[in-house]
This record gives structure tokens, sequence and C-alpha cells, in this order.
């Protein structure tokens, strides 16, 4: 028996006029003023008090949870009232079971959890709350409680309330999200072995950054939010990478994605160099059957940092390492798991600390990679990478179907000038 949770996010108004907005005026795009368990904020919110989604459940039973965030714009912390979980499985994956009285579910991730119905019977809340990393003195994000309710089947009186689970982590508490996070390890067995690669052939160092890009012209000046890997930060061309790619259309990206940061310095102090941030669309070149090492290093540039659930297109990956800090390349790999790490297409880098996977680039084709928060990616914390053809049909690329859609950018200012006039003045984007 099983149930699928899908987390989700309500937004008032308009929401893509309202994300275009922001992005024509360069502030903050728009939060959510609450989150949702199945379409339903549920009963500590008056316009969904009487639709909260219930779940029956029979008294001893075990149940498969398949839990998906898809709020894409926070983590968030799960947990059902007096009840236990046990985690066996994410990103389609399974694992060593993690037996746990909370969960932290990132963008994009899915998890599948075993919830036993073993307490009396009764009404308990089923609850999720946004986990927020990064500015600590920042109220202003979205606080609802989404709730549904896990009602046992049987006779007995009613509650006048279900139970709240007083194991559900406040909004800030950064030690729970790093102590869950650390459980996870693959099954690693005979039936379902792991095959880490050992001979890395491609070792990249990204760091991770908010910030802002200044963009200048003759008439006037913007200023608008701004994400960057490798302080690149992604602009979406008007001719897709893939179909570029494909039919060898130049002009479209360029293949000079940076392997490092352009200066190293303290990448999780309060001091920075005046350090440019480049708007570009920069991809790497993967050959087929790679082994690739990447290392996500978390800042504070501008304050920014935070958790970022990093996700690959196209290709699973091993979690090989994290912790907190700037990131020891001789030290560091020493404490690497290559023995049993989880394998996933989404995972987060820890506030101010690093996170290393490993993965074959053994799907060719284009493969965009980004952060999962969906407003850090669409401010350019994202890029692409190209896994060249193998030696056989089956190892290439498809080619595309009879009818391909065009691709357009929905957003054009960070492709002209903000008054639309050429004049031979390029933007030029600096990191303030």
């Amino acid at each position: 028996m099983g149930r699928n949770l899908i987390q989700g996010s309500l937004y008032s108004g308009n929401l893509k006029s309202s994300v275009d907005e922001a992005l024509h005026s360069g502030i903050d795009l728009p939060h959510s003023v609450a989150y949702t368990i199945n379409g339903e904020p549920g009963d500590l919110c008056p316009c969904s008090k009487e639709t909260t989604y219930r779940w029956m459940v029979e008294y001893g039973k075990t149940y498969l949870v398949r839990l998906v965030n898809a709020a894409v714009s926070a983590d968030l912390f799960f947990a059902v009232a007096q009840h236990n979980l046990t985690v066996v499985g994410t990103d389609a994956h399974y694992t060593k079971p993690i037996s746990t009285s909370y969960i932290l579910i990132s963008p994009g991730q899915t998890m599948d959890i075993l919830l036993t119905t073993n307490q009396s019977l009764g009404h308990y809340y089923i609850a999720a709350r946004q986990f927020w990393s990064h500015e600590v003195g920042v109220a202003k994000f979205d606080l609802v409680n989404a709730t549904m309710i896990l009602q046992y089947k049987g006779n007995y009186t009613i509650p006048s309330s279900p139970t709240f689970p007083s194991n559900l982590p406040l909004y800030k508490d950064l030690r729970s999200a790093i102590t869950f996070t650390k459980h996870f390890k693959s099954l690693a067995n005979k039936d379902y072995p792991v095959y880490v690669p050992l001979n890395i052939t491609t070792r990249m160092f990204i760091t991770l950054s908010m910030g802002g890009i200044i963009y200048h012209n003759l008439t006037s000046t913007l200023e608008a939010m701004a994400a960057s890997a490798n302080n690149i930060s992604w602009s979406n061309p008007t001719t897709d990478v893939l179909l570029a790619y494909y039919r060898n259309i130049s002009g479209v990206y360029s293949t000079d994605f940076p392997d490092q940061p352009p200066s190293y310095f303290n990448f999780t102090g309060d001091d920075f160099p005046n350090t440019l941030t480049e708007l570009g669309t920069k991809v790497k070149v993967l050959n087929y059957n790679e082994a690739v090492e990447m290392v996500f290093q978390g800042t504070n540039l501008v304050q920014g940092a935070g958790f970022h659930p990093m996700h690959l297109h196209g290709h699973s990956f091993y979690v090989v390492g994290s912790g907190p800090g700037i990131y020891d390349n001789v030290t560091d790999p020493k404490s690497f798991n290559l023995v049993d790490p989880v394998e996933v297409n989404t995972f987060a880098v820890p506030k101010q600390g690093w996170l290393a996977i490993r993965f074959v680039a053994n799907n060719p084709g284009v493969w965009f990679w980004h952060c999962h928060m969906d407003r850090h990616m669409t401010w350019g914390m994202s890029s692409v990478f190209i896994v060249k053809n193998g030696d056989t049909t089956e190892t290439s690329i498809r080619k595309p179907p009879p009818q391909l859609p065009l691709c357009e950018a929905s957003f054009r200012l960070r492709l002209e000038n903000i008054d639309g006039l050429d004049q031979g003045k390029e933007n030029e984007p600096i990191f303030s």
C-alpha cells in the first residue's frame, strides 16, 4: 500500500506576470504565500480548512510514502505527529534504511519512506514547513505550516484537533538539516551494486555565489539580482543549446566554462575581493565515458550563503563527500566515501560548506545542471554539459523529432541593452 504526497507552493496573483516584472526591474522574485500538500495548504489556513487532504489508514499497517518536493524555491522539513519514518530510497535509488522522526527534502528531490501506523487510533497532522538557510536575520519568508491529516479507521472519540508533530524542526534549524543529510548511503550489495568512478579524468571546483549584475548602456543603468557558478551567470540564448550543438550553429554558446573560479579567497568569510561576474552562455564539453568529479563550494558573497540543492539532468551522481567551511583538496578527499555513497540526481551543498560528487558522462547530449532553488537558477546559478557521442549508434545522440518545437527566451533583458538601443555598446555586468 502506498501514497504519493506532493509538496507544492501557492502564489498570489499571476505568477508569470510577477516573475517577468521582477526580472524586468531587477528586484527579488515572488515568494509563495503558502506551501501545500497534495494541493492544499491545510486546515491551519482558512482558505482550505474544509478541504484539507485526509489520508485514511488502518492500524498495524506499513505504508510506502512517495514524497516529492515540487515547491521549487524551498527546502522543506516534513514530519508525522508521533510516528517515526524510515527512508528507503531517494531519486529512484535504494538507500540503506534511515530511521528518523523528520525529513528534510530539497526542491526537485523525491524520497521513498515507510510509515507504520502503530499509534493510538486518532487524528495526526502530517506537516511541512520551510527550512530557511539564508540570512539568519531575515524574517520575511513563507512561514505557513502546510498540513494534512493522517486519520485512523475504527471506532474512537474524534479529537477536537489533530496532534501536531512536536519533532518538526523550526524554520532556521541548520543543525537538524545537516544532521539529516549526512545519513544517506547506498545499499551497495550484490543485488544493488555501486559503480563509483575511481580514475577521474575531469575535475571541476565550482563556487556558488549570490550577488547582482549592473547593466550599463548609453542612457541608463539597471542593477539586477544575480547568481553564478564560477562567477559565470548563465544567460539563456534565443536558440536552444541542444539545437545549436546538433546542427552546428555557431555563436549560440561558447565551450569555455571554467573548471576553477577566477580567484581564490576566503569563500565563507565576510570580506571579499572586487570580483567581476560575467553574463554568458558558457558550456563544458565532456568526452563520452568521461569520469567527472565536481566539488561545489558555497560562498558568503553579499551574505548569500545558504543551501544550494544541485541538480544534474541526464545523469545520476554519487555524493562522495561534504563538509563545512572551505574545501581542502589535500585532506578532504581522504574522507571521501567510495564504498557506499548515495546515488542521486539532486543533493544540497551545505551552507558555507562544500559538496563533492562523481559521475560517468555516459549519456550523450546536452544536459543542464543548476541549483534547484528556482530563484537561484533563474538568476544564473546554472550551466550545461555537452556529452559527446560514443563510437556506436547506441552511444550517440538521437535525432530530433520530425516536429521540433521552437524554443524562445521568454525574457530578453539579459540578452539586450535595457533601452533597446545597440549603438555598439555592450552590456557590462559587474558583481555588486
